[in-house]
Formats: C-alpha cells, structure tokens, sequence
C-alpha cells in the first residue's frame, strides 16, 4: 500500500485504531477529555496527505477502534439476553462495528479527502466542519445511531459553557477544531502560524469559561418539587416471564408505598410487564392512592394500539397527572426488527420478547404532574438532540425513562447517562431519569447530577426538582444554526477555491 514519507504502513495500522479508542477514553466512564482532541490531532495526521484509496482504509480503522471499543457492549444484549453464543455473538459485533465505521466513518474519510482538503481552510476549518457533519448525518440515518459524539466528553469542561447556545454538536466542532490546531502547530512551527492557532483555542475555551456562568433561564418558584424514583432491579431474564409477573407488581405497589405524597414518583421503562388496558386492575388503585396524595406517578407500560393494530412502548401518568407518551425513536433489533420477514427465526436474538414495537406519532403533546408540563423520552430517545429540544420548549421538566439492563455490567448506562445530562444542559431545564437496574438521577439545568442512585441494586432515590423558565438559545432553535452553519461554510470554501482558480486563468 503506497504512503506518504516516513508513514509506514504498520504505524498506520497501530495509529488508525488508537485515534479511534481515544474517543471512547474522553467519554464516560473513563472521562480522560484532553483524549478526544488527541484523537482528532492524530486522526488530521493521518488524513493531511494520503490518498483517497488511503483515507477510506485509515478512516475505517479509525471507525473500528472508535465503534469497537465504545459500542461493543452490545454484546451483552446479544449474548446474554439473545441467546446466541460467544462466536456467533462476537461476530455479530464485529459485523456492527465494522459497518458502522463503512457506513459513517469511510464516508466522512473519503468526502474529507476528496472534496474538502485541498479548499481553502480545507484544514483548519473543513474538518471539523465535515466531523460535524458527519455526527448529524449519525443522528438521522436508518433511523440514527447518535453515539460517541465528541462533544458529550466536554459536559464539565470550560467549553460546557458554550452548549446552551449550539448544543452537543457545537462542542464537538470546539474539541475537532481544537484538535486540528494542536496538529497544524506541529506540523508548521511557525511564530505566526502558532500564534494564530493559539489564539483560535483561547478565545473558544475562554469564551465557553466566561459564557458557563450565565442563567440562561430563571426558577419559576423558590419551592423546589419532591420526586421519588424506584428503581426495582428487576432482572431482564425474569422481566417478560409469567411466573415473575405477580412478584414485580408486588414490589412495585409496596416499595411505592411510602413515596405517596412527593409530588412526582416515577417507575422505569416497562416497569410493569403488561399492556396497560390488561393491567389496569392494578394499576387503577395505585392511580386512586396516588390522586388522593397529590402525587403524579409516571409508569412504564406497553400500550395497545387498536385490538390487532400493534402496541406501543409508552409511559402513561396517572394519580395527579394525566396523559399518555408513545416512544418515537425505537431501537433496531430490540424494538422492532429490520428486514423482518427476513431475519425473524433466524437466531433467538431476533426474536426478543417485546421486539414488535409500533412507533408513536409526532409532536405528541407533553405530559401533566399537576400544573407542571413534562417532556417524557423513553430510553434511546434521549440522545436525539433535537427530538429533545423540540418537545422541551413547551416543558417545565424533562423525564426519561429507561431499561439498561439489556446493556449489562458495561460502560453503555454510563454513556446514556451522559447524554441525558447533555440534554438537561443543552435545554436549561431539569432532567428526571429513572432506570430498572441504574443509574437513575436527577440532573440540574447545567447538566450537573445532583442525586444518583447505586447500579444493579434495589432502590428509590429521593430529591428536589426545579421548574425553570425560559429556553436557552439551543433550546429555541435546536441543531438546526450550527448544521446550517457548517454547510454554509463549506459552501463559502467551494466558492472561494473556484474563484481562486479562475484568477489563475
């Protein structure tokens, strides 16, 4: 395989992969953020003079290092709970991680080489502007795998400061522009050129410093909320079998016991295993007991649709509240199956329990816990950015809901967690998380967990919420100024290149 000078293929072997880990080390549980604008340095060295043919094979191995290691916790879902064994499952992720890097990362690799490096700025603002790109590209395709984001690693960094006004994304242009500084100040060595690239970084993570302090939005009241979150631990072999049935509504109606009287009490994603309609002989009571305490329950349920006509995986509220959620965004294989006429029977693991999900309808109206509106996302959904940002506006509070022990003892949970404090930040609003198995929490309007609970342990975490008033600037308007922005911007540096080139003619 041809390289430039000096670049053996073995380095590239050993450096692809590594930038593509360092992503995963920003990230939660390990938070090491310098890692992911090391990642980006290394992965500027590695495109700045390839070819094309050699930019597809290095971003391909840099997605395989970066999928491999941050997602590969998939396993547990698909070994565990799925039923295929240690082979057939290791391959099976082996197969996701590599399409992933195909599908997402080859393709950023081979756009970069071939269209934008070479424009003016192709460099220094082309690839974080594409990296960007690419991350938007992630959140909607195939329904969207909105993973990984580098700037998820920054939610307690200087440049935090900067996410109420443009958002996750924003942050990951902050950290692959900062990145992309660090390799042309190496590369060139230069007074001038040092000097320019230092001011570009001070004055962003300066800027996100003097901007973290400002109240993008106010409390509507001095009196905070009490909120109580079961977290029954239910494990996932027992959640779906029959002779466990009784037990868990046991649990849930005693442990709930003593929360009547907070103002919001929240059971997890599917904490009763039942559809709704068939299990409102239990459920009734609870709502009764719960009304007669002022107190709003929020409970994950299956929903049926129409007899025939499908279920949803939804969240209904009763006692105080009032209103029903259908989660939108469902997720393949464990939710609804691709290609289903094709893959069901194949293995076990395409025919989880509950994994023919309908998808529930748009711009559904938020739930109600008193006075309060309340913008519920079931699981995955919390880490659409702008699926958050659109229902947030019109919410006084931001609920999620979840099951993560189809993820196991790994570092998925931590990761979603993450993303759910980003979500809180990005809008200004207090965000409610309540799990099976962990972690559940409370986050603050700046993305700061105020109140956690213990993994893989029985529990209700206890605390106070906020309603806050106002929508921060990423919260009016969503991803839309800085995905508009990076393509205008590349729009600018095509421009700019042709009208260079007819001056030379």
């Amino acid at each position: 395989m041809k390289t430039e000078p000096g670049l053996h293929p073995l380095l590239v072997l050993l450096l692809a992969p590594l930038a593509g880990v360092l992503v995963t080390l920003s990230l939660a549980p390990f938070n090491l953020w310098p890692a992911g604008i090391i990642s980006c340095a290394l992965y500027a060295y590695l495109l700045c003079t390839c070819s094309v043919k050699e930019g597809i094979w290095r971003s391909w191995l840099f997605g395989l290092g970066m999928f491999g290691s941050g997602v590969s916790w998939v396993y547990v879902s698909i070994n565990v709970y799925g039923g295929a064994g240690p082979l057939l499952a290791g391959f099976l992720i082996v197969l996701f991680c590599a399409g992933l890097s195909v599908l997402f990362q080859v393709s950023f690799g081979w756009f970069y080489v071939r269209f934008v490096r070479a424009l003016p700025g192709g460099m220094l603002v082309g690839f974080p502007t594409t990296w960007v790109l690419a991350e938007w590209l992630r959140s909607w395709l195939f329904t969207g795998f909105p993973w990984l984001y580098l700037g998820y690693a920054h939610i307690d960094t200087p440049i935090a400061g900067w996410a109420p006004i443009v958002g996750v994304f924003g942050l990951s242009f902050i950290c692959a522009l900062t990145g992309i500084c660090l390799f042309l100040a190496w590369r060139s060595r230069q007074a001038i050129a040092l000097t320019t690239y230092a001011v570009i970084v001070i004055t962003l993570w300066a800027g996100g410093a003097v901007l973290k302090p400002i109240e993008w939005v106010v409390r509507a009241s001095e009196k905070p909320l009490k909120v109580a979150i079961l977290q029954p631990n239910v494990p996932q072999e027992h959640k779906w079998d029959r002779a466990w049935y009784q037990p868990i509504l046991r649990q849930l109606r005693e442990s709930s016991e003593p929360y009547y009287g907070v103002d919001i009490l929240v059971w997890p994603e599917a904490a009763v295993p039942n559809f709704y309609q068939r299990a409102r002989n239990f459920l009734d009571p609870i709502a009764r007991r719960a009304a007669a305490n002022e107190t709003t329950l929020f409970a994950g349920t299956p929903f049926l649709v129409e007899p025939g006509e499908g279920y949803y995986n939804s969240v209904v509220a009763l006692g105080q509240g009032e209103g029903v959620y259908h989660k939108q965004h469902l997720v393949p294989f464990g939710e609804y199956v691709p290609l289903e006429d094709l893959l069901r029977g194949l293995i076990a693991f395409f025919d989880l329990p509950m994994s023919a999900f309908s998808s529930g309808p748009a711009d559904q109206p938020p739930l109600r816990a008193g006075a309060y509106r309340v913008a519920p996302y079931i699981c995955y959904e919390v880490v659409y950015p702008e699926l958050v940002a659109r229902s947030a506006r019109n919410a006084d509070l931001l609920l999620t809901i979840s099951n993560d022990s189809w993820f196991g003892k790994s570092i998925g949970p931590l990761q979603h967690l993450q993303m759910a404090q980003m979500r809180a930040l990005e809008n200004g609003r207090y965000m409610i998380r309540g799990t099976n198995n962990g972690v559940s929490a409370i986050i603050d309007q700046r993305g700061q967990i105020v109140a956690r609970s213990e993994q893989y342990v029985e529990t209700t975490l206890t605390g106070d919420v906020e309603v806050m008033l106002g929508n921060t600037p990423f919260g009016s308007f969503g991803v839309t100024p800085v995905i508009a922005g990076c393509g205008v911007t590349l729009l600018l540096m095509v421009l700019m290149y042709l009208g260079f080139w007819r001056e030379r003619d």
